[in-house]
């Protein structure tokens, strides 16, 4: 009885210092980017290294598990823009929105994820994969209805929206650049009026 006690208890432990690691991950990259190192997470955590890398053994892991939170949200904005919008073209256009939003919710997260293509073990690229899944769906319908180019695929629109965010997110948004360039980028994506 004292075993199963003690599995319980190390079990409780290893979750407490998860959620620990994930909360500290989420305040840190959201005030400083996610250039911060595992290390210095570990030490705001209060738990050692070891402790971090047994459960994320890469900043992209740990990355993919505070995404987890965000990748709901994006589900639901499918689902009210979906609800919403009878104009394909404007649908594709909020999707567009909300993927700039969410590569952008932590500083200098467009570069992991571009990296994550790469890398065909990333943890991020599942979470990638499902969005671009997702705007696909979102440009057929525009493309259907003769609002987006025919040749464009969800694959495009992703990393055309990750190069706006990064550009949006490095510095440079000193004059509305990243609404320059999503307005630029519409223009692309869209068929000539």
């Amino acid at each position: 009885m004292a075993e199963f006690s003690t599995d319980r208890r190390t079990r409780k432990d290893a979750q407490h210092n998860r959620t620990q690691i994930l909360d500290v991950a989420r305040q840190t990259f959201s005030s400083d980017g996610v250039d911060v190192s595992m290390d210095a997470i570990a030490r705001q955590s209060g738990l050692g290294s070891a402790t971090l890398y047994r459960h994320f053994p890469n900043k992209d892991a740990l990355l993919a598990a505070l995404l987890d939170e965000h990748y709901e949200d994006m589900l639901q904005k499918k689902t009210v823009i979906e609800a919403e919008e009878s104009d394909a073209g404007r649908a594709l256009e909020r999707w567009i929105d909300a993927l700039g939003d969410w590569m952008l919710v932590y500083d200098g997260l467009s570069e992991p994820l571009r990296a994550a293509w790469s890398r065909s073990n990333s943890p991020l690229k599942p979470t990638c994969q499902n969005l671009i899944d997702a705007t696909d769906t979102f440009l057929r319908a525009a493309q259907g209805a003769g609002l987006a180019q025919p040749a464009l695929t969800g694959r495009h629109i992703f990393v055309g929206a990750l190069a706006v965010a990064w550009a949006g997110g490095t510095g440079l948004d000193d004059h509305g650049t990243r609404v320059v360039l999503r307005d630029l980028f519409k223009n692309g994506w869209g068929m000539a009026s």
